[in-house]
């Protein structure tokens, strides 16, 4: 009882060590080949799906693809950079940085689908709606993240309600409402995280 007692206070230890540590795993590059991939993304939509509103499901396949790729390519370089910058604590890191942001990815997720399903007549605040979620939570991460980091968290918020205030009249299921946003808030995420890391390696 009290070995199993020691290794439950360890990993507490660990846990409250992992929230309180800032979290390393982020690398620029890849945050901007996302930026790179949001602009692939309206190319695509603007070249092969002049009318998504009547083409919603292929629409919803087209950004849903491009954010788990970019979700993929985001996740694999923390692994990487968090053995290298956490060691052995990189699990525990790993663990906290997703605890942080999967409450807001399954909103969103969860929230597309109850649209579709019940009012699909409201498919055109989910621009705004996906970036709004998304500054949620960058929001709850921040504090594991760069300072600097906050700025990405408002712009997403800026623009997520700026597309629910335009989209209805005039610009709903524009590829630029997608594109654009994410494009410059991926690569001011890169940008900012450079300027960090380097400064806190010019620092040491």
């Amino acid at each position: 009882m009290q070995f199993k007692q020691a290794l439950t206070e360890i990993s507490a230890l660990r846990l409250q060590m992992a929230r309180n540590t800032e979290f390393r795993g982020f690398g620029p590059a890849t945050l901007a080949m996302t930026s790179g991939l949001a602009v692939a993304a309206s190319l695509v939509q603007s070249r092969w799906l002049p009318d998504p509103a009547s083409r919603i499901n292929s629409y919803l396949g087209l950004w849903s693809g491009a954010a788990v790729l970019s979700v993929v390519l985001i996740a694999v370089e923390a692994i990487r950079r968090s053995r290298e910058a956490h060691q052995g604590l990189a699990d525990d890191m790993l663990a906290a940085a997703a605890g942080q942001f999967l409450p807001a990815a399954f909103a969103g997720v969860l929230l597309t689908f109850v649209l579709l399903a019940f009012a699909p007549e409201t498919l055109w605040m989910l621009p705004g709606l996906w970036q709004v979620i998304l500054s949620v939570g960058m929001f709850a991460a921040c504090r594991n993240l760069p300072p600097l980091l906050r700025i990405v968290a408002g712009w997403y918020l800026a623009t997520g309600l700026a597309c629910l205030a335009l989209a209805r009249a005039k610009y709903a299921f524009s590829p630029w409402a997608m594109g654009l946003p994410f494009a410059i808030g991926e690569l001011l995420a890169a940008t900012l995280l450079w300027i960090s890391y380097r400064g806190e390696h010019g620092r040491s």
